[in-house]
């Protein structure tokens, strides 16, 4: 399997933090001099746009995904890093969701030896319960799993669309039945885990289609752009009751995540070894895209600030 791709995207300092931080950014590396470094395959400061991090890893996987290869793009970090701002962006800048929708049908439109169908599905995991964003009504959806299908999550709803206008609209729509809630750190903290999921499905244009001779098999990727709930401890959030249980089911997916991402980083899987997907609905909704062939990017939102929370909260 390809490399999983890690990049890092530092968000910016308020003048007062960055007097404070002891953080320093050279090349690929994050470092406080003479005590800690970390390395990583690509690392973007503040002041880079979003466009710049789409168009290091993203928009390879989104042309991959146009050619049949299952991908999965990951904005990480703790909470009040800028994962959700990464994603979706503003209307000044559009976040990595945006520009990956914008990019795909651009490319299927000079695509003229192909002809496609494409369908879009928006979920959250909220206390390890998947609810459909697109259909709010639909909640505490199951993980199936058949021959014929693979691994799916019944009752989802999945709409054809034929625009990015359309997706974006669908997205907004779902945006605003997701789980967000206030704890020390962020007045509005993302609760859940959201996956973004455009199923593309393409067959070759046959001059014979007409008279039913072409027998051209339908191809099928699917890309999923995920919006991590934030890691935190609990100390630093001041979670309790309702907010201490949604960052106890956060955290714990997020371990199995990092297992998950651990083991098929070290061939596990082509070894013949256990790669734990079924610890955590997130894994298992996302392993027909993680294994195999399947192209995956995380992007770790971080903040350097020192005064609230530190880059070094996000890697403990």
């Amino acid at each position: 399997m390809e490399k999983i791709h890690v990049s890092v995207r530092a968000k910016p300092l308020s003048q007062d933090d960055a007097k404070t931080s002891l953080w320093r950014i050279s090349g690929n590396s994050i470092a406080i001099p003479n005590l800690s470094k970390f390395d990583f395959d690509q690392i973007f400061s503040g002041s880079c746009a979003t466009a710049e991090v789409y168009e290091a890893r993203t928009k390879d996987i989104v042309e991959a995904a146009v050619r049949g290869f299952n991908g999965t793009v990951f904005a990480y970090g703790q909470t009040n890093s800028g994962k959700t701002y990464t994603m979706r962006g503003s209307k000044a800048e559009p976040g990595v969701i945006p520009l990956s929708v914008n990019d795909l049908f651009r490319i299927i439109q000079q695509d003229v030896d192909r002809e496609f169908l494409l369908r879009m599905s928006y979920m959250e995991i909220y206390n390890e319960e998947i609810n459909d964003l697109l259909a709010p009504e639909h909640r505490k959806l199951q993980i199936h799993e058949n021959l014929e299908r693979g691994i799916y999550v019944a009752g989802l709803r999945e709409e054809i669309v034929a625009s990015p206008q359309q997706v974006l609209n669908l997205m907004e729509f779902g945006e605003s039945h997701r789980h967000i809630g206030e704890t020390n750190m962020n007045v509005y903290s993302s609760r859940s885990h959201t996956i973004f999921r455009m199923i593309i499905e393409s067959r070759d244009r046959s001059e014979d289609e007409e008279s039913g001779s072409s027998c051209d098999a339908v191809r099928v990727s699917v890309l999923n752009l995920v919006d991590l709930a934030g890691s935190e401890r609990a100390a630093k959030t001041g979670a309790e009751g309702v907010r201490l249980k949604e960052g106890s089911h956060i955290n714990k997916s997020l371990m199995t995540l990092g297992t998950v991402i651990k083991k098929l980083s070290e061939g596990a899987e082509s070894q013949g070894g256990h790669v734990p997907y079924r610890d955590s609905k997130l894994t298992r909704i996302l392993q027909p895209s993680l294994g195999g062939n399947a192209k995956t990017a995380i992007i770790c939102n971080i903040t350097l600030a020192q005064v609230r929370y530190s880059f070094v909260d996000t890697l403990k």
